[in-house]
């Protein structure tokens, strides 16, 4: 491992620690959304909280949070191109920095999101054909029910299945990244399963109106400054 490799892995994780959904909440809206909601820093919990014009732009930086740092791998030039394993090797462990950076970010005292979303740039940008399988039944699945929690599941569940089964990926780190993924989405779930079994789970409008929360915080506020 070079110091060029380690100086890129640190650089991954600082992309990845970009709090999307904490800046944009409290730059636009004064609110740090992990005070509300589900308590994530996540894409999710801002649609919740703040609505789609708040939820649209997390999402979209989340997801390029996870590409960015998957492409890192092009500042490390030393591999040739007759074998892909070197590059998918370091995309995997780019994208993984990534994650842990998401979950744990240190521009927002490492208390951060789920991950999903710059899981799907990191999956987009290392085999987009699983990835976009994934992606559609993860809109079925959320179309039908509203509950983002059981299309992540899902999707992430499906993702190692498309890889070994549908695409008959040869990459043994490929294979074993996208189970790892599944048991992270899984495991990173838990309190979500629990809600759901007990029919309780919050529901997601992605085109709906901004979320009550939101609306209850600005009231309060009008009333504070009326006395």
């Amino acid at each position: 491992m070079t110091f060029t490799i380690v100086l890129l892995l640190v650089l991954a994780y600082i992309l990845g620690s970009i709090p999307s959904a904490v800046w944009v909440g409290k730059t636009f809206h004064g609110i740090d959304v992990r005070e509300h909601g589900s308590g994530n820093a996540g894409a999710t919990n801002t649609f919740r909280v703040l609505g789609k014009k708040a939820g649209i732009p997390v999402l979209l930086l989340d997801i390029l949070k996870g590409a960015l740092a998957i492409n890192l791998v092009w500042l490390q030039s030393r591999y040739g191109q007759n074998d892909i394993t070197p590059f998918t090797n370091l995309k995997l462990a780019f994208g993984f920095c990534a994650v842990v950076g998401h979950i744990f970010p240190i521009f927002a005292g490492f208390r951060g999101g789920k991950g999903i979303a710059t899981l799907l740039g990191i999956v987009l940008a290392v085999h987009p054909p699983a990835a976009m399988c994934s992606l559609a039944l993860f809109l079925l699945i959320l179309i039908t029910t509203k509950y983002v929690s059981l299309g992540s599941i899902f999707a992430g569940i499906a993702f190692p299945l498309f890889i070994s089964l549908v695409f008959k990926t040869q990459v043994l780190s490929l294979v074993i990244f996208s189970s790892v993924v599944a048991v992270l989405i899984v495991v990173t779930h838990q309190k979500n399963i629990q809600r759901l079994l007990k029919n309780n789970e919050n529901k997601t409008y992605l085109f709906g109106k901004r979320h009550k929360i939101a609306n209850i915080i600005e009231e309060q506020e009008v009333d504070e400054f009326s006395k």
